[in-house]
């Protein structure tokens, strides 16, 4: 099986601008979420990780792009101005991944053939690559919360059939009054700073936010850390509660070790979804519980960067990525007591130790999994 090497990557947040500025925020324990007063998306008060207002709104060259697109260009730029691989590269593809993309012009403009054409994910996908100079067709991925993992092994089963050699895999997703009410229609926006596998957990905060990961079956683009195997599956239970036992998710998990040639054993941590919704944490902490890996140190991001939608699975992936190179897990924000019926190793500080190969999870609306192994060249 062919081999993926990860070549450079990207994380724009209200943390930071690059990944490094990201990592380091989180060991100092900086978190991007913050109380909304007074916001155009609510008139209620509400805890998110957002960027100051006008961030990502400026007009590159010719072109006007949105927030959204902004967003991605300047994720992109990074990480491929630190990777060999060529965009204009005849074996080069871009991948977008995102939930909701440009979703705000709703709010902002008159309905008409224009904005459906303007709003659709493929026309910002099409103006991207046209902005590098991707001669390939660009592809969007957009499945829920699993899009940014999903986005990943769409690369690297494009890499694997030949068809390329490289994958530019970029997701983001910013926050509208549309994206923020839909969540406060189930009810499921959390009224403080959420708190994942926490017995007082009671709902996500939401944030925005860009990631960008460069994949090649090319060795020599490498900076030492792969993608070792990843699988999806579905719970086919409800619209947009999980699985009540966790078996789907473990499922995803067992055909990306497997794929991986590693056993429970070879996982040194787990980067979950862990949105602190009731549901969510406790059906994750079933199916680490199924799949053995009941003991490996587990983290949740989102006490950081909120739910980022269809960048969240990428933002996590490349901070666990970052986390093997560093033999440094991240704690889990606002975790402080048990609150999920099966044990999981929850980590409450800082871990030091040698790691080798991490397991990163998601799931979403409509029933989906994701799992995906990363580890050390």
């Amino acid at each position: 099986m062919t081999p993926i090497f990860i070549s450079a990557d990207n994380i724009i947040s209200p943390v930071g601008d690059n990944t490094a500025d990201n990592f380091n925020g989180l060991l100092r324990d900086v978190s991007g979420v913050n109380l909304h007063t007074g916001s155009p998306f609510s008139a209620q008060p509400f805890y998110a990780s957002l960027f100051n207002p006008g961030h990502f709104s400026y007009q590159t060259g010719k072109q006007q792009y949105t927030r959204f697109e902004n967003l991605l260009i300047a994720s992109i730029v990074d990480a491929l101005a630190n990777s060999a691989v060529k965009a204009a590269d005849t074996k080069t593809v871009l991948i977008i991944s995102t939930t909701k993309g440009n979703i705000s012009l709703l709010e902002t403009e008159t309905a008409s053939a224009e904005l459906n054409r303007r709003i659709s994910l493929n026309t910002s996908a099409r103006l991207l690559a046209s902005h590098f100079g991707f001669v390939n067709t660009p592809i969007i991925v957009s499945n829920a919360c699993i899009s940014g993992i999903l986005a990943i092994l769409t690369g690297i089963r494009l890499i694997r059939s030949g068809q390329y050699d490289h994958a530019v895999i970029a997701g983001a997703d910013v926050i509208t009054r549309f994206v923020l009410s839909g969540f406060q229609s189930f009810q499921a926006v959390s009224a403080a700073p959420c708190k994942p596998f926490d017995a007082a957990r009671d709902g996500i905060n939401l944030g925005e936010g860009a990631a960008t990961m460069i994949i090649s079956s090319r060795k020599e683009y490498s900076y030492g850390a792969m993608v070792m195997g990843g699988a999806t599956s579905n719970d086919a239970n409800h619209i947009s509660g999980p699985s009540r036992t966790g078996e789907e998710l473990n499922m995803a998990i067992g055909r990306s070790l497997q794929e991986a040639g590693l056993l429970a054993a070879g996982v040194d941590f787990i980067s979950a979804h862990g949105t602190a919704t009731l549901y969510n944490d406790e059906m994750e902490a079933k199916a680490i519980n199924l799949a053995g890996l009941q003991t490996v140190p587990v983290n949740s991001l989102k006490g950081y960067y909120g739910h980022t939608l269809g960048a969240a699975g990428l933002i996590e992936s490349v901070i666990a990525v970052k986390s093997l190179k560093e033999n440094t897990v991240i704690p889990t924000r606002g975790f402080s007591s048990m609150g999920v019926t099966q044990p999981v190793n929850v980590c409450t500080g800082v871990y030091k130790n040698e790691l080798r190969n991490c397991l990163k999870t998601a799931s979403g609306f409509g029933g989906c999994n994701a799992a995906m192994i990363f580890g050390k060249e």
